[in-house]
């Protein structure tokens, strides 16, 4: 029997909460990989912070045997700012598992997720989930996936992940229509790693997908991207324990630990062959992401710059999305200005860095990547506000797009049109799936994005729309740079990119903010918000007034103006010298302003 033809290698796709993390704990059920007594809810979610927000953000692989056939199985994130591990997890796989919400329907990740298997050319097993709830409706669902997905609906498999009901059926069909892999295992080896992690007893774990050739224990083995040799200590499959295993043939999945201790050489993306016999290329690898919302982080205590360096390179090897260098502030010391591929996946890694690593960290406040175009005919890429060139150095600045995708119930029409008008969108086109959910895409500056509009969107639509997004490259904006004046003196930690409209209301929102949160000093502190030397709102904290006069009673009112222009006059003297301090909880709320 040709190697692999008894293999089925697959992921699950589909929109956030339809039920992948569920769904992978009834195959691990049904295959019995796990001892009931051990059995948890989101077995595969191995993070707490995964349990507790209860969704997937690492895509997770796992052997399972079902009816003398191998399956791995992957379980990918759905949220739209982890998409990237999706696209790594296709990468080593032959087929997809495309789950659609009986009661919801499709959904805008659904789509992308199912352009993504569709330009990887997997198999596709579209299966309609959730169907024991009431408001299940999976004829309505089944004939909108075949009107808009092109998959018929005497295909569309009917199951309940959390009941078990209709699973067994499941597995048979990713059997049957999932191709086996290809490979030869007479090859040079040729196996690709889809992620990794550090672990600080055995160096870097590395999940591997062996394409052609065979990979055993106590081979040397050459990573080609980094030129390094190793010698490998284990290979093994997850099942989903990590288990040792002699050797991996061509299409099997499993991890590979080779005494790694530099995080830098067993990235993502990286061929793994052997170095006596070594293939003649690598495999194509995988595109960078692109970040596209950047903040700085700083940690509270400055001693701590070292310790945060290290944090980011080992987490960066778990999850290489996100990209950092070192910035200084006046405001904050030393840190390191990091991009993300969205909000959400900006707060989960900096609340990894907080636990897995003990660190106290201040983040910025989120900013986009501009170009600014200069009168001198150069170009500059500007992710950090005070980076941005005086005006009169300026010819034009360019702000990034996106194009978005918001499928919704044809009800909340009406207001998602208004949500994106005033968010400075232009429509592109709008089209009804069915008679009752409509499919609106925009075109929206990215900056408008990261903040808060997926909250507006879900409060408007009571939860009911769904977001994608893409880039749609760079357009001319009329855009300022928002600083902030404490005493006369810029912090640079405050100063912001708005656009012109908007930049007044900005102002004076921070400097209220700033007021509330700055303790009061000896003297009155002038909190303004300036465009270059234009201030544009202005607020001020009281002094303290220490009652100089309490022991004069009666007598001659010019003993009590001298005592008084005495104190006047130390307070203008403290004003010239004084340097107001933030302290760091007013850092953290101010720069949470959309609070």
């Amino acid at each position: 029997m040709r190697p692999g033809t008894q293999i089925r290698n697959f992921s699950i796709i589909s929109h956030v909460d339809h039920g992948k993390s569920t769904l992978s704990d009834r195959i691990l059920e049904l295959t019995k990989a796990v001892d009931p007594r051990a059995m948890r809810a989101q077995y595969l979610d191995s993070m707490d912070i995964e349990r507790e927000r209860g969704i997937t953000i690492k895509a997770q692989n796992v052997r399972v045997t079902w009816r003398g056939t191998t399956l791995h199985l992957i379980d990918t994130p759905g949220h739209v700012d982890f998409g990237y591990e999706v696209s790594r997890s296709l990468a080593a796989c032959e087929g997809v598992v495309l789950l659609v919400d009986a009661s919801q329907g499709i959904q805008a990740q659904t789509l992308a997720n199912c352009y993504l298997a569709m330009e990887h050319d997997l198999a596709i097993v579209a299966v309609l989930n959730k169907i024991d709830l009431p408001a299940a409706d999976p004829e309505r669902c089944a004939a909108e996936i075949e009107q808009v997905l092109g998959i018929p609906a005497g295909e569309i498999l009917h199951i309940s992940a959390k009941t078990g009901d209709g699973v067994p059926e499941l597995l048979d069909a990713v059997v049957a229509r999932v191709p086996a892999p290809e490979g030869d295992s007479a090859a040079p080896l040729q196996a690709l790693i889809f992620d990794s992690y550090y672990d600080q007893y055995r160096g870097v774990v590395s999940s591997i997908r062996v394409m052609a050739g065979v990979l055993s224990g106590r081979d040397k083995v050459r990573f080609m991207q980094a030129g390094i040799v190793h010698e490998v200590e284990e290979v093994g499959v997850r099942t989903p324990d990590p288990t040792p295993v002699p050797s991996l043939g061509p299409g099997e999945v499993g991890y590979l630990i080779a005494n790694v201790r530099d995080v830098g050489e067993a990235k993502s993306g990286e061929t793994v062959t052997l170095a006596s016999h070594p293939a003649g290329e690598p495999l194509a690898g995988y595109l960078e992401p692109k970040p596209m919302v950047f903040c700085g982080l700083y940690p509270i205590d400055g001693d701590s710059f070292e310790d945060l360096r290290e944090a980011l390179q080992k987490l960066r090897l778990n999850d290489s999305s996100f990209t950092y260098e070192p910035e200084t502030s006046s405001a904050l010391g030393f840190g390191f200005r990091c991009g993300f591929l969205g909000l959400l996946h900006m707060e989960i890694v900096r609340e990894r860095l907080e636990r897995e690593f003990n660190l106290e960290l201040i983040a910025t406040a989120p900013s986009v990547a501009y170009m600014a175009y200069l009168t001198s005919g150069s170009s500059q890429r500007v992710d950090n506000p005070n980076a941005l060139p005086p005006p009169n150095n300026l010819e034009r600045v360019e702000e990034p797009y996106l194009t978005t995708t918001i499928i919704s119930p044809a009800e909340y029409t009406g207001t998602i049109l208004d949500l994106c008008q005033s968010r400075r969108g232009e429509m592109q086109r709008m089209e009804y799936l069915s008679p009752e959910r409509v499919e609106i895409v925009y075109r929206v500056p990215l900056a408008e994005l990261v903040i808060d509009f997926f909250d507006q969107l879900k409060g408007r639509t009571k939860g009911y729309a769904s977001l994608d997004y893409e880039p749609a490259g760079y357009a001319p904006s009329q855009l300022v740079r928002v600083d902030v004046l404490l005493n006369g003196m810029p912090v640079d930690a405050f100063s912001s990119i708005v656009h012109k409209d908007k930049s007044e209301s900005y102002g004076r929102k921070m400097t209220a903010k700033l007021r509330e949160l700055i303790p009061r000093q000896a003297y009155d502190v002038p909190i303004q918000a300036a465009i270059g030397s234009r201030i544009i709102a202005r607020e001020t904290v009281k002094a303290y007034r220490k009652d100089v006069i309490a022991k004069c009673y009666g007598g001659d009112i010019t003993r009590k103006r001298k005592l008084l222009e005495a104190q006047k006059e130390g307070k203008k003297r403290m004003k010239a010298i004084g340097r107001v301090e933030v302290p760091q909880e007013a850092f953290v709320s101010a720069l949470r302003l959309e609070d």
